[in-house]
Protein backbone atom coordinates (compact mmCIF):
# COMPACT_ATOMS: atom_id res chain seq x y z
CA UNK A 1 0.00 0.00 0.00
CA UNK A 2 1.22 3.78 -0.28
CA UNK A 3 1.61 3.81 2.88
CA UNK A 4 5.21 2.68 2.50
CA UNK A 5 6.13 4.80 0.26
CA UNK A 6 6.27 7.20 2.99
CA UNK A 7 9.52 5.02 4.15
CA UNK A 8 12.04 6.78 1.31
CA UNK A 9 11.67 9.66 3.81
CA UNK A 10 12.80 7.60 6.69
CA UNK A 11 10.50 7.87 8.95
CA UNK A 12 10.46 4.80 11.01
CA UNK A 13 6.64 2.26 10.86
CA UNK A 14 5.97 3.72 13.95
CA UNK A 15 5.70 6.87 13.11
CA UNK A 16 4.27 6.14 9.23
CA UNK A 17 1.43 4.17 11.12
CA UNK A 18 1.00 6.98 13.82
CA UNK A 19 0.74 9.54 11.39
CA UNK A 20 -1.77 7.92 9.21
CA UNK A 21 -4.19 7.02 12.07
CA UNK A 22 -3.91 10.62 13.40
CA UNK A 23 -4.57 11.79 9.46
CA UNK A 24 -7.67 9.57 10.01
CA UNK A 25 -9.07 10.45 12.91
CA UNK A 26 -8.48 14.40 12.18
CA UNK A 27 -10.51 14.03 9.40
CA UNK A 28 -13.27 12.29 11.18
CA UNK A 29 -12.76 8.95 9.87
CA UNK A 30 -12.88 7.70 13.11
CA UNK A 31 -16.07 8.90 15.21
CA UNK A 32 -15.66 10.19 18.81
CA UNK A 33 -15.87 6.80 21.00
CA UNK A 34 -15.04 4.60 18.19
CA UNK A 35 -13.20 1.61 19.52
CA UNK A 36 -9.71 1.25 17.42
CA UNK A 37 -8.72 -2.49 17.30
CA UNK A 38 -4.95 -3.07 17.27
CA UNK A 39 -5.50 -6.80 15.76
CA UNK A 40 -7.70 -5.61 12.85
CA UNK A 41 -5.71 -2.48 12.41
CA UNK A 42 -2.37 -4.91 12.08
CA UNK A 43 -4.02 -6.48 9.72
CA UNK A 44 -5.64 -3.81 7.28
CA UNK A 45 -1.81 -1.79 6.95
CA UNK A 46 -0.22 -5.73 6.52
CA UNK A 47 1.97 -4.99 9.65
CA UNK A 48 2.43 -6.79 12.91
CA UNK A 49 0.63 -5.45 16.17
CA UNK A 50 3.68 -4.22 17.68
CA UNK A 51 4.43 -0.77 15.01
CA UNK A 52 0.61 -0.25 15.77
CA UNK A 53 0.41 -0.44 19.55
CA UNK A 54 3.54 2.12 19.80
CA UNK A 55 1.27 4.38 17.17
CA UNK A 56 -1.49 3.82 19.68
CA UNK A 57 0.18 5.17 22.73
CA UNK A 58 1.97 8.19 21.20
CA UNK A 59 -1.82 9.02 20.01
CA UNK A 60 -2.54 8.67 23.46
CA UNK A 61 0.35 11.18 24.37
CA UNK A 62 -1.79 13.35 22.05
CA UNK A 63 -4.60 12.90 23.45
CA UNK A 64 -6.53 11.84 20.35
CA UNK A 65 -7.52 8.32 21.93
CA UNK A 66 -7.53 7.11 25.36
CA UNK A 67 -7.18 3.36 26.43
CA UNK A 68 -9.24 2.11 29.13
CA UNK A 69 -9.54 -0.59 30.99
CA UNK A 70 -11.60 -3.69 29.90
CA UNK A 71 -12.51 -2.03 27.37
CA UNK A 72 -9.17 -1.03 24.58
CA UNK A 73 -8.43 1.93 22.96
CA UNK A 74 -11.22 4.52 22.43
CA UNK A 75 -11.22 7.73 19.80
CA UNK A 76 -11.85 10.84 21.65
CA UNK A 77 -10.96 13.13 18.47
CA UNK A 78 -10.73 16.95 19.40
CA UNK A 79 -14.05 17.91 20.99
CA UNK A 80 -15.84 21.13 20.32
CA UNK A 81 -13.67 22.79 23.73
CA UNK A 82 -10.67 21.50 22.19
CA UNK A 83 -11.70 23.74 18.70
CA UNK A 84 -12.44 27.11 21.23
CA UNK A 85 -9.53 26.27 23.12
CA UNK A 86 -6.89 25.72 20.36
CA UNK A 87 -8.29 28.94 18.19
CA UNK A 88 -7.60 31.10 21.70
CA UNK A 89 -4.09 29.78 21.99
CA UNK A 90 -3.47 30.74 18.36
CA UNK A 91 -4.50 33.80 19.32
CA UNK A 92 -1.97 34.81 21.45
CA UNK A 93 0.76 33.28 20.31
CA UNK A 94 0.38 33.78 16.33
CA UNK A 95 0.66 37.33 18.06
CA UNK A 96 4.17 36.82 18.76
CA UNK A 97 4.65 34.74 15.43
CA UNK A 98 3.27 37.63 13.55
CA UNK A 99 6.09 40.09 15.75
CA UNK A 100 9.12 37.85 14.84
CA UNK A 101 8.61 36.79 11.54
CA UNK A 102 7.96 40.46 10.43
CA UNK A 103 11.76 41.48 11.90
CA UNK A 104 13.08 38.13 11.30
CA UNK A 105 11.44 37.27 7.74
CA UNK A 106 13.43 37.51 4.81
CA UNK A 107 13.04 39.20 0.87
CA UNK A 108 12.49 35.33 -0.32
CA UNK A 109 9.84 34.55 2.55
CA UNK A 110 8.27 37.85 1.77
CA UNK A 111 8.25 37.28 -2.04
CA UNK A 112 6.47 33.48 -1.01
CA UNK A 113 3.88 35.38 0.96
CA UNK A 114 3.02 37.86 -1.54
CA UNK A 115 2.65 34.57 -4.19
CA UNK A 116 0.84 32.59 -1.98
CA UNK A 117 -1.55 35.64 -1.20
CA UNK A 118 -2.01 35.87 -5.08
CA UNK A 119 -2.64 32.35 -5.67
CA UNK A 120 -5.51 32.37 -3.19
CA UNK A 121 -7.26 35.65 -4.79
CA UNK A 122 -6.92 33.55 -8.27
CA UNK A 123 -8.35 30.27 -6.61
CA UNK A 124 -11.12 32.46 -4.62
CA UNK A 125 -12.61 33.70 -7.60
CA UNK A 126 -12.42 30.31 -9.20
CA UNK A 127 -14.28 29.12 -5.76
CA UNK A 128 -11.62 26.45 -5.43
CA UNK A 129 -12.41 25.77 -1.66
CA UNK A 130 -9.62 22.50 -2.01
CA UNK A 131 -6.95 24.87 -3.18
CA UNK A 132 -7.70 27.54 -1.41
CA UNK A 133 -7.25 25.10 2.23
CA UNK A 134 -3.84 24.51 0.98
CA UNK A 135 -2.72 27.52 0.18
CA UNK A 136 -4.06 29.29 3.37
CA UNK A 137 -2.22 26.40 5.26
CA UNK A 138 0.64 27.42 3.54
CA UNK A 139 0.44 31.46 4.14
CA UNK A 140 0.25 30.87 7.76
CA UNK A 141 3.47 28.05 7.27
CA UNK A 142 5.53 30.34 5.97
CA UNK A 143 5.03 33.13 8.72
CA UNK A 144 5.70 30.30 11.12
CA UNK A 145 9.22 29.86 9.40
CA UNK A 146 10.32 32.95 8.99
CA UNK A 147 9.95 33.76 13.29
CA UNK A 148 13.27 31.46 13.10
CA UNK A 149 11.59 29.28 16.26
CA UNK A 150 11.75 25.63 15.91
CA UNK A 151 9.44 25.25 18.68
CA UNK A 152 6.84 28.69 17.97
CA UNK A 153 6.62 27.08 14.02
CA UNK A 154 6.61 23.25 15.32
CA UNK A 155 3.83 23.97 18.30
CA UNK A 156 1.63 26.34 15.90
CA UNK A 157 2.30 23.68 13.03
CA UNK A 158 0.33 21.04 15.13
CA UNK A 159 -2.74 23.21 15.74
CA UNK A 160 -2.98 23.28 12.08
CA UNK A 161 -3.25 19.89 12.02
CA UNK A 162 -5.51 19.64 14.78
CA UNK A 163 -7.99 21.72 13.79
CA UNK A 164 -8.00 20.46 10.01
CA UNK A 165 -11.38 19.57 9.62
CA UNK A 166 -13.12 22.26 11.20
CA UNK A 167 -10.42 24.68 9.09
CA UNK A 168 -12.13 23.05 5.76
CA UNK A 169 -15.79 23.50 6.80
CA UNK A 170 -14.91 26.80 8.08
CA UNK A 171 -13.80 27.71 4.76
CA UNK A 172 -16.65 26.39 2.40
CA UNK A 173 -19.13 28.49 4.70
CA UNK A 174 -21.54 31.00 2.59
CA UNK A 175 -18.95 34.40 2.51
CA UNK A 176 -16.10 33.02 4.43
CA UNK A 177 -13.11 32.72 1.49
CA UNK A 178 -13.66 36.18 0.22
CA UNK A 179 -13.62 37.64 3.93
CA UNK A 180 -10.14 34.88 4.29
CA UNK A 181 -9.12 36.30 1.58
CA UNK A 182 -9.11 40.29 2.32
CA UNK A 183 -7.71 39.49 6.02
CA UNK A 184 -4.77 37.40 4.34
CA UNK A 185 -4.16 40.24 2.15
CA UNK A 186 -4.29 42.84 4.84
CA UNK A 187 -1.90 40.80 6.66
CA UNK A 188 0.49 40.55 3.57
CA UNK A 189 0.75 44.46 3.22
CA UNK A 190 1.79 44.47 6.92
CA UNK A 191 4.87 42.81 6.39
CA UNK A 192 5.47 44.26 3.42
CA UNK A 193 5.98 47.75 4.96
CA UNK A 194 7.68 45.80 8.23
CA UNK A 195 4.74 46.77 10.61
CA UNK A 196 5.36 44.54 13.33
CA UNK A 197 2.37 46.46 15.05
CA UNK A 198 -0.36 46.08 12.15
CA UNK A 199 0.97 42.51 11.40
CA UNK A 200 0.18 41.10 14.83
CA UNK A 201 -3.18 43.51 14.98
CA UNK A 202 -4.44 41.91 11.27
CA UNK A 203 -3.11 38.30 12.29
CA UNK A 204 -4.92 38.63 15.29
CA UNK A 205 -8.24 39.54 14.14
CA UNK A 206 -8.27 36.91 11.11
CA UNK A 207 -7.75 34.07 13.86
CA UNK A 208 -10.39 35.84 16.23
CA UNK A 209 -12.82 35.47 12.87
CA UNK A 210 -11.68 32.22 12.03
CA UNK A 211 -12.62 30.86 15.95
CA UNK A 212 -16.09 33.35 15.48
CA UNK A 213 -17.08 31.05 12.56
CA UNK A 214 -15.83 27.80 13.54
CA UNK A 215 -17.75 28.26 17.15
CA UNK A 216 -21.18 28.98 14.40
CA UNK A 217 -20.23 25.64 12.69
CA UNK A 218 -19.88 23.76 15.50
CA UNK A 219 -23.05 25.05 17.50
CA UNK A 220 -21.18 26.23 20.55
CA UNK A 221 -21.43 30.16 21.46
CA UNK A 222 -18.08 31.87 22.34
CA UNK A 223 -17.35 33.11 26.02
Amino acid sequence: MDLFDQKKENKSLTSIIFEKIREDILNDQYRHGEKIVEAKLAEELGVSRTPVREALKQLELDGLVENIPNRGVIVKGISQQDIYDIFTIRMAIEGIAAQWAVERMTEEELGQLKEVCELMEFYTLKEDVTKIFELNTKFHEIIYKATKSRYLEHVLRDFQLFIKSTRNKSLRSEGRMGTALVEHKRILEAFKARDAEVAVAMLTEHITNSRRNAMKLTGMKEE
